[in-house]
C-alpha cells in the first residue's frame, strides 16, 4: 500500500493527478505515442490512480482497509459489466465515491475498466475510458453529500454521467478516425452515438435507482465497524 505522509504533496497531488497528469497522459498516448503503447498508457493511468487513492489518508491502517472495500466494489462492477446492454460500472463507480470518497471513486472507475478490458478488449479506447469512469467516481465524491440525500440528484447525475461518458468516448472515436480532434467530425460522432449515450443512461438510472440505498447501508455499516 503506497502511503504519503506529507500532506502539502497530498493536497498537491490529489489536484495535479486527475486534472493535469492522466488527462495529459491519455490524450498524449492518443496524437503523439503510437497505438500499440496503450498498455502502457494504460498502465500510468492505473499506477497514478492508486497514487491518487493513496493521497486521501492520513494514516496506513485506515488506507490499507479501505482497499480492501475497493477492491471489493472494483471486483462487482468488473463482474456486472458481463450483464447484457445494461453496465453497473458507473453506478458501483459513483456509489462507491459518496460512500468512500473521491479517490476511491476514481480508482474503482479505472481499475474496473483496466480489469474487465481483459476480457473485452484492451486498446487505445481503454485510458480514455479509464479517465471517463475515474471523473465520474470523482466528481461523485465531491458532490457526495447532496447526492447522498437527496435521491432525485443522484439519478440526475447518473443520467448526466452516461452523458459525459459517451461525449468522452466520441472524442477518441474523432481522434483515432482523424489524428486530431475536429469539431464536425466531433458533431456528427455525438449524433451517430445517441442510441448508445441513451442506453448508459438508462442503465446508470436503473442501477443507482435499485443500488444506491442498499449498498449504501452497507457501506455505511462497514465505515463504522472498522473506523475508516
Amino acid at each position: 500500500m503506497i502511503y504519503i505522509k506529507n500532506p502539502l504533496l497530498r493536497r498537491a497531488l490529489k489536484i495535479a493527478i486527475p486534472f493535469i497528469a492522466i488527462p495529459l497522459i491519455v490524450f498524449m498516448g492518443a496524437v503523439v505515442f503510437d497505438e500499440r503503447r496503450y498498455v502502457f498508457i494504460s498502465l500510468a493511468v492505473a499506477l497514478l490512480s492508486l497514487i491518487l487513492f493513496a493521497c486521501a489518508f492520513e494514516k496506513k491502517a485506515i488506507g490499507s482497509r479501505r482497499m480492501v472495500i475497493v477492491a471489493i466494489m472494483t471486483a462487482l462492477s468488473v463482474v456486472g459489466r458481463f450483464i447484457p446492454f445494461f453496465k453497473p460500472i458507473s453506478a458501483i463507480t459513483i456509489i462507491t465515491a459518496i460512500y468512500l470518497g473521491s479517490e476511491s471513486g476514481f480508482l474503482v472507475g479505472a481499475m474496473s475498466t483496466l480489469i474487465s478490458n481483459v476480457y473485452f478488449g484492451q486498446g487505445p479506447w481503454t485510458p480514455f475510458q479509464m479517465l471517463s469512469w475515474g471523473l465520474i467516481g470523482l466528481f461523485a465524491g465531491f458532490l457526495a453529500s447532496p447526492l447522498k440525500h437527496r435521491k432525485y440528484l443522484l439519478l440526475i447525475y447518473g443520467v448526466v454521467s452516461g452523458v459525459v461518458y459517451s461525449a468522452t468516448m466520441d472524442i477518441w472515436t474523432v481522434i483515432s478516425y482523424n489524428g486530431s480532434f475536429n469539431p464536425k467530425l466531433y458533431t456528427a460522432a455525438l449524433l451517430t452515438a445517441v442510441p448508445h449515450m441513451i442506453m448508459y443512461c438508462v442503465s446508470n438510472f436503473i442501477f443507482l435507482y435499485f443500488l444506491a440505498e442498499p449498498f449504501g447501508e452497507k457501506l455505511e455499516r462497514i465505515k463504522i465497524k472498522y473506523g475508516i
